[in-house]
C-alpha cells in the first residue's frame, strides 16, 4: 500500500490555503483543511455560535474560529451541528475520504521496550498519564492558525496509521512521522506555542516533549537527546527546541513528530508542505 504524504496548511479566510487542502462551505460557515482519517479542520462561524462535535462541545474563539480532528480509525461519516446567536441550527454532515495504512517490520528494537517486564509497568503507566494531561491543555492560543513548518528535514522512514511489527510481533499503529536525521540535529517548534511537558527519559519515547498550539492542538516530540526549553517556556515557530537522538524504543537517530487534538491522535504530515 502506498505511503502518502499530502501537502496540508490550515488556515481562514484571511490566510493562503494550499491546493491540496479542500474548503467546504455551508451558508456563512467555511471549513477548511483535509477531510480524511487523520486530518485536522479549521472552521469558521459567525461569533457567538455553539458548535457540537458528536457530543462535544467546541470551544469558539471571538472571531468564530474553531478546531477538530479525526483518528486513525475513525468513521467516515460525520456530523457538527452549529447554533447561531440568534438560534438559528445549521446542521453538517462530513463525509471523510477512506485511507489505507503500511505495515512496517521494524528489527534490532530493544528487546525491553517490545515486552516490558512487570517492573517498568508502574513506570510505564505513569508516564502515558503525564503525556495524557499534557494533551488535555485547553488554552485560547492561536499557534494551530499559522500553518506548521517541519521540525526537522529528513527522510520519512515511519508514517502514520502504519501497523508497526516489532522483532516480528505486531503491536499498536504509529500515530507519528519519523524523521532520520544526525544525532544533534536542531529541532524547530512549527508553530507557536507553549510547552506543556518535558521530560528527560520516559521508558518507551526517551527524551519527550509536548507544545500546546492552542483549542486542544499539540505536537510530541519523541527520541530527543537534549531538551533546550523547559515546561512552561513559550516557543515561537522556528525557535530550537531541543535535539535528535535515539533515546527511548529506537533503533537509531531520528525524531518521532506527533500531531493531536486533545486526545486524538492526527497526521503531522497533512499540516506541512513536502520537503
Amino acid at each position: 500500500m502506498m505511503q502518502r504524504l499530502v501537502i496540508g496548511f490550515f488556515a481562514l479566510l484571511w490566510m493562503p490555503l494550499s491546493v491540496s487542502a479542500e474548503t467546504r462551505t455551508f451558508g456563512d460557515i467555511v471549513i477548511k483543511g483535509q477531510f480524511e482519517p487523520g486530518g485536522m479542520l479549521i472552521g469558521s462561524a459567525p461569533p457567538g455560535s455553539t458548535v457540537k462535535f458528536g457530543e462535544r462541545s467546541l470551544a469558539l474563539s471571538a472571531e468564530g474560529e474553531f478546531v477538530l480532528g479525526f483518528g486513525r480509525d475513525d468513521k467516515l461519516e460525520q456530523s457538527l451541528k452549529i447554533v447561531t446567536s440568534d438560534g438559528k441550527v445549521t446542521p453538517i454532515n462530513l463525509q471523510l475520504k477512506a485511507r489505507e495504512y503500511d505495515i512496517q517490520r521494524i528489527e534490532g528494537v530493544p528487546a525491553r521496550t517490545v515486552n516490558p517486564d512487570t517492573s517498568s509497568l508502574p513506570r510505564i503507566r505513569e508516564e502515558g498519564s503525564q503525556v495524557s494531561r499534557a494533551r488535555y491543555t485547553d488554552s485560547n492560543l492561536r499557534g494551530y492558525l499559522q500553518g506548521f513548518i517541519w521540525p526537522v528535514k529528513g527522510p520519512v522512514t515511519g508514517v502514520y496509521g502504519s501497523q508497526r511489527v516489532f522483532n516480528g510481533e505486531p503491536r499498536r499503529p504509529h500515530f507519528g512521522v519519523d524523521i532520520a536525521a544526525a544525532e544533534g540535529t536542531e529541532i524547530q517548534a512549527p508553530a507557536d506555542g507553549v510547552v506543556t511537558l518535558a521530560h528527560p527519559d520516559m521508558f518507551f519515547s526517551g527524551a519527550t516533549m509536548v507544545i500546546d498550539h492552542g483549542r486542544g492542538i499539540s505536537t510530541s516530540y519523541l527520541h530527543m537527546s537534549k531538551m533546550l526549553v523547559k515546561d512552561g517556556d513559550s516557543v515561537k515557530q522556528g525557535q530550537t527546541i531541543g535535539l535528535v537522538g535515539a533515546t527511548g524504543r529506537a533503533t537509531g537517530p531520528h525524531l518521532c513528530w506527533r500531531l493531536n487534538w486533545y486526545q486524538t491522535k492526527l497526521d503531522p504530515q497533512l499540516v506541512v508542505p513536502q520537503q
